[in-house]
């Protein structure tokens, strides 16, 4: 079991050292109620609606809200199913929630819908969700919202401590199941792009990519990305500067005008 301080303290250093965001998340799949945080919005009692898993995580990662979603609080199905809060329907293994917009063929969107990542149906009850900073419950994953430059140095800090790279079930379709469930299964850090649900309905940015650890890994990603500063591979990056660099013929011709030492200038090819 993770001590919640030291939990506490790695949100900061990921803050820190990524310069981040938004909230690193931390994320918990619920096996009863009684795995639900106090103080948790629950969407159905609390809001008064229902949201999606990705509005939950959105909420978690820039209100700072903790927020515990089962069934009766989600909105859109495919977390549903993906967590295996319910079995999947004949509707959705025929591939119907695909074709014909996203999908050529029905026979390709059941291909899909086949090889969806899915939880062993009945584990599990819900998700929660909350700023790493402030959970107030052992999370089972970390989930990071960075952009590119983040990623590569998050792939690096893996590279880093393990010797191998990532291997990532990658779709553009629901990143609240990609982003989860293959983790979940593998015990492996996981790169989810976020989906058309999760850019429209939870304000996934264009820049934005999905990295996820197992709360089993961040140790050693903590490392790595600690040993990477100390050998100056962190962030922001380093930039070389060349002095004196090529530049327009007219700037050269206007600088030795003004009386300034251009004689060693070199053009820019036209």
């Amino acid at each position: 079991m993770v001590n919640l301080n030291s939990l506490h303290e790695a949100a900061e250093v990921l803050e820190r050292r990524l310069r981040l965001k938004t909230f690193p998340l931390a994320v918990k799949m619920l096996e009863t109620e009684g795995d639900i945080a106090e103080g948790a919005t629950r969407p159905k009692r609390d809001l008064g609606h229902l949201i999606e898993s990705c509005q939950g995580f959105a909420m978690s990662r820039r209100e700072g809200k903790t927020v515990a979603m089962l069934k009766e609080d989600m909105w859109c199905f495919e977390p549903v199913v993906g967590y295996g809060l319910a079995e999947p329907p004949q509707e959705f293994l025929e591939g119907r929630n695909r074709f014909p917009d996203s999908a050529m063929t029905l026979e390709i969107a059941s291909t899909w819908a086949h090889n969806f990542p899915r939880l062993k149906f009945g584990k599990y009850i819900g998700a929660m969700s909350a700023p790493l900073m402030t959970a107030n419950f052992q999370p089972d994953l970390v989930i990071l919202y960075c952009d590119p430059s983040q990623l590569t140095n998050l792939l690096i800090a893996v590279n880093c401590v393990y010797g191998h790279d990532l291997t990532c079930r990658l779709s553009g379709h629901a990143a609240c199941v990609y982003s989860v469930v293959p983790a979940i299964q593998t015990g492996e850090c996981q790169v989810t792009s976020p989906c058309w649900g999760d850019r429209r309905e939870a304000i996934a940015q264009d820049y934005e990519v999905i990295f996820t650890v197992p709360i089993k890994k961040l140790e050693g990603l903590l490392s790595g990305l600690k040993h990477l500063a100390e050998h100056g591979w962190g962030l922001p990056i380093e930039f070389f500067m060349v002095p004196e660099p090529k530049m327009p013929k007219s700037y050269i011709n206007i600088g030795k005008t003004l009386g300034m030492k251009m004689d060693k200038a070199e053009a820019m090819d036209s």
